[in-house]
Order: C-alpha cells, then sequence, then structure tokens
C-alpha cells in the first residue's frame, strides 16, 4: 500500500465520533469564524471581479455561493474560498517552520457537501480530516524555506476533505489526493516582495483544483499513486518523513489559533501588546517617536524586513496586512486593526507611513527557541518627549494556550457581517452553526442567499 493510499484509509476509516466535544465546539466556532470573515469581503474588488467571472461561467447552479447566486462545485470553492481568505482575518496553525490557515478549506467542502447533500456531522467531520492532513503535513514536511508556498501542503488536505465529503471509496480517495498534490506545487514568491491580490488567493485556486480532482477521481480519473514516496514525488521537495496515517487522530484543530487582530497571525503578540501599553499609559500615537521590538524569527522573516522584503514599502492592503510595521504604526494611531484600517487612503495617510519607518524590528533567538509553542516579543515605546513603556508577551488572546471564548467570536461574526446582513439574519447563521450537527448542510448554505437583504 503507497503513502496516499494509507492516508486515504484514514480519510475512509474517520468518523464524526472520533471527534471529541471540544474539537466540535472549536470546528464549529471556526466555521462562524471564516463565515464572518467571507461576509465581510463581500463588497472587496477582487472578489467583484472573480464573482463576474464565476456568473460567466456558471452553467451548472448546483451549490450556493456566499451571496446571491449559484454555480458548480469548484467554481464555488474557488469564490467561497477566496471570500474566506481576502481580510486575512481567517486561522492560523504554526508548524516550527511552516504556517497555514486551515479554515482555507471550508469553501470547497462546503461547495462538496452541499452538493453531495451531506448532512453537519459529515461536514464537520470531512472538515476535521482537511485540518489533520494540513496540519500534520506543516509541521513533518515544510517546504517554504526550499521557495514553497504552505498551499502546496493544503492541496493534499482540500483534496482529502472534499473526497471525504462526497463520500467517494478508499480507491477514488486516493487518486483524488494524488491529483491534487501532484498538480498544485505554488511558489513562495507569492507572499514575497511587493504583494499582490495572489496572496489571497493562491489557497481558493488551490481548493479549485482540489475540488476538481476530487470530482475527476469520482468519475474515474486515476493519479500517480506514489505521489508521496515515487520517483520525483513529493518527498524529493519537503526531503524524507513520516506519518503513520491509521494513528492520527481529528484533533488539530485544538492546536489552531485565531485572530483578535486583522492582521498576518505572527503580529498578534505584538499588535496586543502595543495596544495594551497605550491603554496603560494613555498616550496617542502621534506622541511616538519610535518603536522597537524584539520577536522570534518567523516573524521577523516573513513580516518585519527579513527575508521576505523590507516591509517598509506599504502602499496596498496586501503589503500592508504583512508589514509589521505598518499594522503597529496603524494599530498606535487609530487604537484598532479592523479591514477600514486597509483603506487605501488609510495606508497612505502621511501620519501612519511617517511611523511605519521609526519601527524598528530585530530577531531573538531565545524567542525564536520557544516558537510555535509561545509567540513571544518585547516592545519599547519612546515618546518624542523623552518617556518610554515597555512590554513582554507570550502569547495572545487567541492563541490555543488563550483561546477566545465563543461570545467573543460571536461578536466578531456580528461586526464584520453587520453591513451585509440583517441582525435576524445574524442570529440565524450563529443559531444554525451551533446546531450543524443535527443539521443538513443545505440548512447552513441557503441562509447565504439572504446577505446582502438588510
Amino acid at each position: 500500500m503507497t503513502e496516499v493510499q494509507q492516508l486515504a484509509k484514514f480519510v475512509i476509516e474517520r468518523t464524526y465520533e472520533d471527534l471529541s466535544e471540544q474539537a466540535i465546539l472549536q470546528l464549529k466556532l471556526r466555521i462562524l469564524d471564516s463565515l464572518g470573515c467571507a461576509i465581510g469581503a463581500l463588497d472587496k474588488e477582487p472578489i467583484e471581479k472573480i464573482k463576474k467571472l464565476i456568473t460567466l461561467f456558471s452553467e451548472q447552479p448546483h451549490v450556493q455561493l456566499i451571496g446571491d447566486g449559484r454555480t458548480s462545485p469548484d467554481r464555488a470553492a474557488f469564490y467561497n474560498s477566496a471570500l474566506v481568505r481576502y481580510l486575512d482575518f481567517n486561522d492560523s496553525y504554526l508548524a516550527k517552520n511552516e504556517t497555514c490557515h486551515p479554515s482555507d478549506n471550508l469553501g470547497a467542502i462546503l461547495a462538496a457537501a452541499e452538493f453531495a447533500h451531506a448532512d453537519g456531522r459529515q461536514l464537520l467531520t470531512a472538515l476535521a480530516i482537511a485540518y489533520q492532513v494540513q496540519c500534520r503535513l506543516s509541521d513533518e514536511a515544510p517546504v517554504r524555506d526550499k521557495g514553497f508556498d504552505h498551499t502546496t501542503q493544503g492541496a493534499f488536505a482540500v483534496a482529502a476533505g472534499v473526497s471525504k465529503a462526497l463520500g467517494l471509496d478508499q480507491e477514488k480517495t486516493a487518486h483524488a489526493i494524488a491529483i491534487s498534490g501532484t498538480s498544485n506545487l505554488a511558489l513562495r514568491v507569492s507572499r514575497t516582495g511587493a504583494l499582490s491580490h495572489w496572496k489571497g488567493l493562491a489557497y481558493p485556486n488551490t481548493a479549485f483544483i482540489g475540488t476538481h480532482a476530487a470530482f475527476l477521481a469520482k468519475f474515474g480519473i486515476t493519479g500517480p499513486l506514489e505521489v508521496f514516496e515515487g520517483n520525483k514525488g513529493f518527498k524529493a521537495l519537503s526531503g524524507p518523513f513520516s506519518i503513520d496515517w491509521p494513528k492520527e487522530n481529528l484533533e488539530s484543530v485544538l492546536k489552531t489559533i485565531l485572530k483578535k487582530y486583522n492582521a498576518e497571525i505572527h503580529s498578534q503578540s505584538a499588535l496586543e501588546g502595543v495596544l495594551e501599553l497605550q491603554a496603560e499609559h494613555e498616550f496617542k500615537g502621534s506622541e511616538i517617536d519610535r518603536i522597537d521590538v524584539e520577536i522570534f524569527d518567523v516573524a521577523f522573516k516573513i513580516i518585519g524586513g527579513g527575508e521576505e522584503g523590507d516591509k517598509l514599502t506599504v502602499e496596498t492592503k496586501e503589503e500592508a496586512d504583512h508589514s509589521l510595521r505598518y499594522v503597529l504604526a496603524v494599530a498606535l494611531l487609530d487604537r484598532q486593526v479592523l479591514p477600514e484600517q486597509y483603506n487605501v487612503d488609510r495606508i497612505r495617510r502621511a501620519d501612519v507611513q511617517s511611523l511605519l519607518k521609526r519601527v524598528y524590528i530585530s530577531p531573538n533567538k531565545a524567542y525564536s527557541d520557544l516558537f510555535p509553542e509561545h509567540m513571544p516579543c518585547s516592545i519599547k515605546i519612546t515618546l518624542k518627549n523623552g518617556h518610554n513603556f515597555c512590554i513582554h508577551k507570550k502569547d495572545y488572546q487567541g492563541f490555543f494556550t488563550r483561546p477566545l471564548a465563543k461570545e467573543s467570536l460571536e461578536k466578531k461574526f456580528i461586526n464584520l457581517s453587520a453591513p451585509f446582513i440583517s441582525r435576524k439574519s445574524q442570529e440565524r447563521f450563529i443559531e444554525t452553526i451551533d446546531e450543524l450537527p443535527d443539521l443538513k448542510v443545505k440548512d447552513l448554505t441557503k441562509l447565504f442567499a439572504d446577505i446582502r437583504s438588510k
């Protein structure tokens, strides 16, 4: 039996009963959080462009889009995943040498589950499988330092989750994962240098291809079953690794983390730190002379000016949410980091452009050694009058050591979705997700049509 066949056996054998009560709760909360992020992105320019394309090609309206309209499952996977991802406000998983966003899989699995007339238990199980596959491959087979994107591991995860949602057998599941994993190798350049729309659309594309791969397998198309260990297979890129899939559980969701602030995940503890200092000492952003930050090396490399660009040139939303300098500056000026902090007129305003250039970031090896079990940083803010204030953080509210409460995530969902749905519709979403194990997936997706009907 090849490794992908072993993975397919894991996918087939896991059931809803394998999920702990805590995992079920956290999966529900991530669906709520993801849909809040999705609804909050409905009026963004790239999303509207994608919607035009989807509508043009929607000849087979099988499943519901988030918002008005129906389309084929693979296109719904792309569009709904783009909504979940665009704000960069959804969940994350931290491995030592890889970071991913497992809720990126939701759009594809929702589309497949609706197509298959699945129930909520099947949806939650399929989503848990996608989380497990992506998180464990991120642990054991990182590829970021070799120039490849985290969506590469996601290609295996999304195909596994979609296959489960569609009810494919073990053989077809193995072929679906093999097709998707072989054809979805993505370059890290989408997150380095001058960032484009593709930063937020790379995983939706993976979701599209992974869903299409599962449907190809459903209709009998085969893939390379030695995708992992074969000649020129995935291990030629990742290096050797071993995952004993039959022994894997469905609990990785418990180690995923949620965003308190609308910014790249590695910035969260630093953002909480600067805002705590400001609340305690009551200074204004305009009074700051400089900000000094010591942080773990992954944050420094990705958003702090290390390996993936200096992060001083910030002109677009994509560049802003991946610049630690920008998000700290705008947080101290506006006392928050939400989607409105990424409007172009806010990004380019002189106050934040000036302050971000006075943010100085350096890596700290001791902090790097503590990552990813902690997200440590030290911050010193010096005011123009010479006073300075310091704080040390090891995590933030939303990290797995301090998870956000259900009430906090409901509030986040309400705030993000408020411009697009009524309070009554918001309550229906929250109630439906809470009762999801006893409902059909269509009971959730039919609510998508209420969006924008305030």
